[in-house]
């Protein structure tokens, strides 16, 4: 089973934990992602493309069930304005086992960071300012490739 929301909502752990969780899993990985105060960032606003970034997250965790075998992924990720401390995404998996629930599960938040369509905008010190791609979310995706 495949989750996927973009929201402005407030992430519910809870719920998505137990959304996550299968019939036969003897695993379950997430990943809950924080909006950070570094270098004085007093909001981040995240815009989309609405479809487009729900596809190409659906496209992603279905590259993952395939490579591992999954029984469920969830992506859920939040748009709008957040301060600090605020959950941005949540990404949970379950496998038959627990290498194929962490591989994957670093594999979806690795890889959402680069091919998913969000834009980033952080106000410091009333400004506000575009976050520019990271060359090291470039690197971390990377390593999981699709062989030739």
């Amino acid at each position: 089973m495949i989750r996927i929301l973009v929201s402005d909502a407030v992430i519910d752990l809870a719920a998505e934990m137990a959304g996550v969780e299968a019939e036969g899993a003897g695993a379950v990985a997430t990943f809950t992602g924080r909006v950070r105060a570094d270098n004085g960032v007093g909001t981040l606003e995240l815009e989309h493309y609405p479809g487009a970034t729900e596809a190409a997250l659906q496209i992603l965790a279905e590259m993952a069930c395939t490579r591992w075998a999954l029984l469920s992924a969830t992506i859920v990720h939040r748009v709008g304005a957040m301060l600090p401390g605020e959950r941005i995404v949540f990404v949970g998996v379950s496998a038959p086992h627990r290498s194929s629930a962490l591989e994957a599960c670093a594999f979806l938040i690795d890889r959402l960071k680069t091919d998913a369509p969000f834009w980033k905008r952080e106000t410091r010190g009333g400004q506000k300012i575009w976050v520019e791609p990271r060359d090291s979310d470039d690197g971390a995706a990377a390593r999981w490739s699709m062989p030739s």
